[in-house]
C-alpha cells in the first residue's frame, strides 16, 4: 500500500498565507469604514495613522490607500485567476491533443508554439488593448493568451509519454477513439500535474496585468489593479511613499507566496510520482 505523503511545510505555510491575503481582500468592504473611490478631503496625503483612520495613510485627493489596496487586490487577483483558467483550458487542451496525436502533427503543433513564443506577444497585447479599448473580456483573452503557451508545452511532453502507457495501448487496442481516450485516459491523468503548474502561471498572470495596469492599459477609472496603484504611488513618491509602499509589499509577498508554493507542489507531485 502506498503511503500518501503530506504536503510539505513551505507549502501548506504558503497556502495559508495566500488564503489569508485573499480573505483579507475579499472583506475589505467591510475591514474597512472609508469608500476606496470618495476622498476624505481633510486629510490629503496622510501619513498612515490609527487615530485618523487611514491605517495606510490617503494619497493626493484623500482617498483611503487601505481600502484601495484591497480594492486593487480583489481586481488582480479576479483578473489573474480568471486569465490563468482560461490558460489552464488552452494550454491543458492544446497540449493533450499534440501528445496524444503524435507524428506530423505533433511536430505541427509544436512548430505552432514555437512561432508564438518567438512573437512580442506582450507588446501585442499592449497593441490590442490601445486600439480596441480595455475592456474585461479583452483583458482576459489577452492576459491568457500570453501565459498559456510554456503550459502546453509541458501538457504536450507528459501527454506524449502517456501515450506509450499501457492503459492507453490497451484502451486503444480494445477500439477506443481518438476522443475517447483523451476524455478518459489523458485528461484525467494530466489535469492533476496541470493544477500544480497553475501555481506557476497564476503569479505569471497577476504580474502582466500589474504590468498593463502600470502603464494604464487595465480597466478604467473607478477600478484601480494593484499595478494601478503603482502607478499612482510613483507619482507620490517624494510627498507620500506610502501609496506606493503598501500595494507594492502586497503584490511582491503575492507573487513570492505563489512561486514558493508552485515549487513545493511541483517538488511533492514528483515525489508521489515516484512513490508510484
Amino acid at each position: 500500500m502506498i503511503s500518501v505523503r503530506p504536503l510539505p511545510r513551505s507549502a501548506r505555510f504558503c497556502l495559508i498565507g495566500l488564503g489569508a491575503l485573499a480573505l483579507l481582500c475579499l472583506l475589505g468592504p467591510w475591514l474597512s469604514a472609508h469608500d476606496p473611490h470618495s476622498p476624505d478631503w481633510d486629510w490629503l496625503s496622510s501619513a498612515p495613522s490609527w487615530a485618523s483612520g487611514h491605517w495606510f495613510g490617503t494619497d493626493a485627493i484623500g482617498r483611503d490607500v487601505f481600502a484601495r489596496t484591497l480594492a486593487g487586490g480583489r481586481l488582480s487577483l479576479g483578473i489573474g485567476l480568471m486569465a490563468s483558467i482560461i490558460a489552464l483550458v488552452l494550454g491543458l487542451g492544446y497540449g493533450a491533443v499534440a501528445g496524444l496525436a503524435g507524428g506530423g502533427i505533433e511536430r505541427a503543433m509544436l512548430r505552432v508554439l514555437d512561432v508564438l513564443s518567438a512573437l512580442p506577444f506582450l507588446l501585442i497585447v499592449i497593441l490590442l488593448l490601445s486600439l480596441f479599448g480595455r475592456s474585461l473580456p479583452l483583458l482576459l483573452l489577452a492576459i491568457g493568451g500570453y501565459v498559456w503557451i510554456d503550459l502546453a508545452r509541458v501538457m504536450r511532453a507528459e501527454s506524449a509519454r502517456l501515450r506509450e502507457a499501457p492503459f492507453v495501448l490497451a484502451a486503444r487496442a480494445a477500439g477506443a477513439r481518438f476522443d475517447q481516450l483523451l476524455r478518459w485516459h489523458l485528461l484525467p491523468n494530466l489535469l492533476p500535474l496541470a493544477l500544480v503548474y497553475l501555481g506557476l502561471i497564476l503569479p505569471q498572470a497577476i504580474l502582466v496585468e500589474s504590468f498593463l495596469g502600470f502603464l494604464g492599459l487595465s480597466l478604467d477609472e473607478p477600478s484601480a489593479s494593484w499595478g494601478s496603484l503603482l502607478h499612482e504611488g510613483s507619482q507620490e513618491l517624494d510627498s507620500a511613499p506610502w501609496t506606493l509602499l503598501f500595494p507594492a509589499g502586497l503584490l511582491i509577498a503575492t507573487l513570492a507566496s505563489f512561486q514558493f508554493l508552485g515549487d513545493a507542489l511541483r517538488d511533492w507531485l514528483d515525489v508521489r510520482g515516484e512513490l508510484a
